[in-house]
């Protein structure tokens, strides 16, 4: 199982915030669907004020050049990654046409 951590900002508005958040709490089937066939096993998303976390989870053998480009050619999927960039920018520092910036795990836990 292979893990990743990665955070975007939401733009500065709590209507975009709002929404952001609606469409998380019923995120379209399809997505689902998609992100469970390119071998993403469990994804989490926290916030803080404008700041996302994304924590996922998948099969040993994903990468996510390839596995998000597969998951994106559903044209259901494309709308709402689409609609989704739109509610986002990029974190300070991130590397130009880069929105959700791989994290480096610096400490684990496990018992």
């Amino acid at each position: 199982m292979k893990r990743y951590a990665m955070t975007v900002m939401l733009k500065d508005d709590p209507e975009i915030i709002r929404k952001y958040e609606g469409y998380h709490a019923n995120p379209w089937p399809e997505v689902n669907k998609a992100l469970l066939d390119v071998g993403v096993k469990k994804m989490f998303i926290y916030r803080f004020g404008r700041q996302l976390f994304m924590f996922m989870e998948t099969v040993d053998n994903f990468d996510p050049e390839r596995g998000f480009a597969s998951y994106a050619k559903d044209p259901r999927v494309k709308e709402w990654d689409e609609m989704m960039a739109s509610f986002q920018e990029h974190v300070p520092g991130a590397p130009k046409g880069v929105k959700w910036v791989e994290m480096k795990e610096i400490y684990t836990l496990e018992g």
